[in-house]
């Protein structure tokens, strides 16, 4: 990833040589792998990589940090507007302090799934969504990538797998990293965040209409990786 401007920088406006600078999206539900399919695609086409639900995630863990009540809107979106945040490759900072381990704690995504239902919030955060659409080119997911903050995007991607199948998946991720977690207790917490993330008002989750599904419940990586990469150069040679 690139560093993300700080509030005080100037906004990128859009202009025609950044609505040309090509943007593939990978939206999905939460484990469904789209963070790291997006990092290796990015990688493998030399492009910039765009993790929107860092952004969330990093509001969460400030207005957790800041004392500020989560039902609060208005203050929630304040938050999101003063962030100080960097991201350096893998690394993701907040006020300077490397928190790339603690935004991936459950409490702070299922804090970041509620949150992210607010309107200001989503308002607050698109356009530092957007600057991220640099040459040569974007490859960003999240949840609303394809559908709100980059509707023109050459490909859209709706990666999904088995409920069962991403609570594995994210259990094994935690166990890995030391946490301690119950199965049981991640896969209701994943049905709750399907459901909440599906039935939000603004924003939804939900495939663009021409998006293309891709199903990973039997596809390791490196397959799901290719299977993105095949789409994009059957889109170029037919583009």
């Amino acid at each position: 990833m690139t560093d993300m401007q700080s509030e005080s920088a100037p906004a990128l406006h859009v202009s025609n040589t950044v609505e040309a600078v090509p943007v593939i999206t990978i939206d999905g539900p939460t484990a469904s792998g789209k963070g790291t399919i997006a990092s290796k695609v990015a990688e493998s086409l030399g492009w910039q990589a765009l993790d929107s639900g860092a952004l969330y995630r990093l509001t969460a863990l400030a207005v957790l940090r800041s004392g500020v009540n989560a039902d609060d809107v208005d203050h929630v979106a304040q938050v999101a507007r003063t962030l100080n945040v960097r991201f350096n490759g893998d690394k993701i900072y907040l006020e300077d302090e490397d928190v790339s381990a603690a935004i991936r704690e459950e409490n702070i995504g299922n804090l970041a799934s509620r949150i992210a239902a607010y309107p200001p919030l989503r308002e607050a955060l698109l356009q530092r969504q957007r600057d991220f659409r640099q040459p040569p080119g974007l490859v960003a997911d999240g949840r609303d990538m394809g559908t709100i903050v980059f509707p023109d995007a050459a490909l859209k991607i709706f990666l999904v797998a088995a409920v069962e199948t991403r609570a594995e998946r994210r259990y094994k991720q935690l166990k890995a990293k030391g946490f301690s977690v119950n199965l049981t207790d991640l896969l209701e917490d994943m049905r709750a965040r399907d459901a909440r993330d599906a039935g939000r008002q603004s924003a939804p989750l939900a495939p663009a209409p021409d998006a293309i599904t891709i199903d990973s419940s039997g596809l390791d990586i490196d397959q799901t990786v290719q299977a993105v990469l095949d789409l994009w150069s059957s889109k170029k040679g037919s583009g």
